[in-house]
């Protein structure tokens, strides 16, 4: 059994190797610019918004608030989106008897894990010293949002996977189903703001949770009225035991 798991362990650290070097390039400069690049793009929409004259709807820091938004979303929308279509795109690695697909998206998503991990770094550090934002107060509290948050794309993600090899329309459906999200996701607002009614509606959303976790974490003195740290823990283990088991029963029809 233990030879087993190193084994496995290997293939998957073999397979983040090899999605880093397609993905970036075999230089450091490659990886580098895939983590200054979206920290670019979510400052430049700071600065748009900024340019408005929007006040946060917490703190004095627009783009702070902004951030702790923008940035755990992203990472959820990137693995949920990403993780869709990789058994697909390296279907050629399945031809090696130790590759399955479970490897495939287990590499796919340390990968991207790791990389929004340092553009969430890159972009604090910048507002920290350029802003004059405060540095987060309970740094624990944040890294477990966004692990769970990242769990949480990885079960959408590996569903999705299933659904996309199943029925290849589903792609551009998640694609629309999807996009209300990025209005629904505490983003730009706090929950507090809205009537009863409107916050249970959001209620249901479980990344507003953790975006609402995330900034717990960072303010220290923000109290969220919605968030619930089961109710997150409990749509990422759901979706992720969906996922799998789908990976799985797909995987033995198709032998």
């Amino acid at each position: 059994m233990e030879s087993v798991i190193i084994t496995q362990a290997r293939v998957i650290g073999a397979l983040v190797l090899r999605e880093t070097r397609t993905a970036f390039g075999d230089t450091q400069l490659g990886y580098l610019w895939a983590v200054v690049n979206p920290a670019l793009s979510t400052l430049v929409l700071v600065l748009i918004f900024s340019s408005f004259g929007r006040s946060p709807a917490f703190g004095t820091s627009f783009a702070l608030f902004f951030a702790t938004g923008i940035l755990p979303f992203q990472a959820y929308t990137k693995l949920s989106n990403s993780l869709m279509t990789a058994i697909n795109a390296s279907r050629g690695l399945l031809s090696y008897p130790l590759v399955n697909e479970t490897d495939i998206l287990i590499s796919k998503y340390i990968l991207l894990t790791l990389t929004y991990f340092m553009i969430l770094l890159a972009f604090f550090g910048l507002i920290i010293l350029f802003d004059d934002a405060p540095l987060p107060l309970k740094v624990e509290e944040c890294a477990a949002a966004f692990l769970v948050l990242s769990a949480l794309g990885l079960g959408a993600g590996t569903t999705n996977a299933v659904l996309f090899r199943l029925w290849p329309t589903w792609k551009q459906l998640e694609s629309i189903i999807s996009k209300p999200l990025f209005f629904l996701s505490g983003i730009f607002y706090v929950p507090s703001d809205f009537p009863t009614h409107i916050v249970k509606l959001l209620s249901w959303n479980p990344i507003l949770h953790g975006i609402e976790w995330f900034r717990e974490g960072y303010y220290g003195n923000y109290d969220s009225i919605i968030l619930s740290k089961s109710y997150l823990l409990g749509c990422s283990m759901a979706l992720l035991l969906i996922g799998f088991l789908g990976e799985r029963l797909y995987r033995k029809k198709s032998i």
